[in-house]
């Protein structure tokens, strides 16, 4: 055997064992961290049981209690509009004067033709008498006595024309005067004083809509009927009318009625709400978020609804541990109304959930509470997303 192999066969254990004893070196520095890793800044919050009123979610507008356009019942100029453009106004107030002067004595008129009337009719029950007791001793013939009745009933029926008349033409003096039928709010004016107006125009003089009380109609899912009926069944049902960004709240009010039919096109329900609107937030033409009211829930768990997170495998979320530690719990959910959801398992009453700072969290990790108001520290990624739900 050459030297040279000799001396190959004897380095080549000694490298190998240096390689060794160098992959060792490494490890074991890879095994001395600076520290271990502190805890995970969380903020948190308790589940709790509370009664949970269950609220059905439509959109809807905002509709006048009642309407009317008022119009002129008789022709003629105007000689005064009596009411101010938005202005309140009650049943009787006077809004319009038309010139009643032709009315007037159309009226007149009509009363004369009746005095007249009368005047003949008594001249001929005078005759009708005398000729009644001349026909009886022949003095008379029987034709002329015949002749006076007739006289007497014709005149008798004229004067009961007369008073049609007369009724008619007080009504049209009555209607030169137009009053407010309902009590509301006057709207801009559609015609000036001093225009001729017609009973025959379509147009109108002012609008008047009640606002106190109003009307809300609104949509819901036909699915929704039988929890509806169920609930006015039990009694009033209440709604609450939210503003367009379906946070500030505006008025509350009791559901009147469901449609008489489900809309086959849409698959929907309307449904209307009066509201008292004492504060005036609710206007005719206004676009709200109706909420009915149909059941409250006795005793539910409830979480915050940015505590449930959904992963891969549902919905989840991470319940703090007395040793500090978080566990990752598998939940069900019901009604969730965007602040609070309320969790029917996986939760008990008093524990903790994490509401902030999920996205660095796993099973068993250590966290530590923020003190309320704190931003717990939290990067963007991680499995978990809050969850949605549309519950009703």
């Amino acid at each position: 055997m050459r030297p040279s192999t000799m001396i190959r066969r004897a380095v080549g254990p000694l490298t190998g064992l240096a390689v060794l004893a160098l992959v060792g070196a490494t490890g074991a520095h890879a095994q001395r961290p600076g520290g271990p890793a502190g805890p995970v800044p969380v903020s948190a919050a308790t589940a709790q049981r509370e009664d949970v009123p269950v609220y059905l979610r439509g959109l809807g507008t905002v509709q006048a209690y009642r309407a009317v356009t008022v119009r002129a019942r008789v022709d003629g100029a105007i000689d005064s509009i009596n009411f101010t453009e938005g202005q309140e106004v009650k049943p009787g107030d006077l809004l319009v004067q038309i010139d009643p002067r032709p009315y007037q004595a159309a009226l007149d008129q009509a009363l004369a033709k009746k005095a007249a009337d009368e005047a003949l009719l008594d001249a001929a029950k005078a005759d009708l008498e005398r000729y009644t007791q001349l026909t009886r001793t022949e003095a008379a013939s029987k034709q002329k006595l015949e002749n006076i009745r007739a006289l007497t009933n014709q005149l008798t029926a004229a004067i009961q024309g007369d008073e049609a008349a007369i009724a008619t033409a007080k009504l049209n003096l009555d209607y030169t005067r137009i009053t407010s039928p309902i009590e509301g709010r006057v709207g801009l004016r559609l015609v000036d004083q001093g225009n001729f107006v017609r009973q025959a125009e379509s147009q109108g003089i002012v609008t008047i809509t009640q606002h106190r009380p109003i009307s809300v109609l609104f949509t819901l899912p036909q699915d929704s009927l039988p929890r509806i009926t169920a609930a006015m069944a039990r009694g009033p049902v209440r709604v609450v009318a939210y503003a367009s960004d379906d946070a500030t709240p505006l008025a509350e009010g009791t559901l009147l009625t469901p449609d008489n039919a489900i809309d086959a096109t849409t698959g929907t329900i309307r449904l209307k709400a009066v509201f008292g609107n004492d504060s005036r937030k609710l206007w005719p033409g206004q676009f709200v978020h109706a909420r009915l009211l149909v059941e409250t829930k006795p005793g539910a768990t409830v979480v915050p609804s940015v505590a449930v997170q959904r992963g891969q495998a549902g919905l989840y979320v991470y319940v703090v541990q007395p040793d500090g530690t978080v566990a990752k719990r598998d939940v069900e959910i019901g009604t969730d109304n965007g602040k609070e959801v309320i969790v029917t398992s996986g939760v008990k009453d008093g524990e903790q959930v994490v509401t902030g700072g999920h996205s660095r969290l796993a099973p068993g990790a250590k966290v530590i509470i923020a003190a309320p108001g704190a931003a717990p520290g939290s990067a963007p990624g991680g499995e978990g997303s809050p969850a949605k739900s549309s519950g009703s």
